[in-house]
């Protein structure tokens, strides 16, 4: 399976959960069961997060190291890993 792949699997798994989430306010299930359901959706979407964000780290630093970007492009990256680990 391709990366790419993968990755939309699991948002799909998360746009479930999110469904469930809500199928269980209508329904108005238990808080703690709503809010557990929250917290594992959560984590599904950093971890998909996470996967977009070692993708995108290996390509920009293949090309930083092989010469084919600069240093703005470097630099991006760490203000989107920063951006990332704060929401974290």
């Amino acid at each position: 399976m391709s990366e790419k792949a993968a990755i939309i699997r699991r948002l799909r798994r998360v746009e479930g959960q999110i469904k469930g989430i809500q199928k269980m306010v209508e329904e108005e299930k238990f808080c703690g069961d709503i809010l557990i359901q929250i917290a594992a959706a959560r984590s599904a979407l950093n971890n998909a997060g996470g996967l977009i964000l070692e993708n995108y780290m290996k390509t920009c630093l293949k090309n930083y190291t092989a010469g084919c970007s600069n240093d703005e492009e470097l630099d991006k990256l760490v203000e989107i890993l920063l951006k990332y680990s704060k929401q974290n």
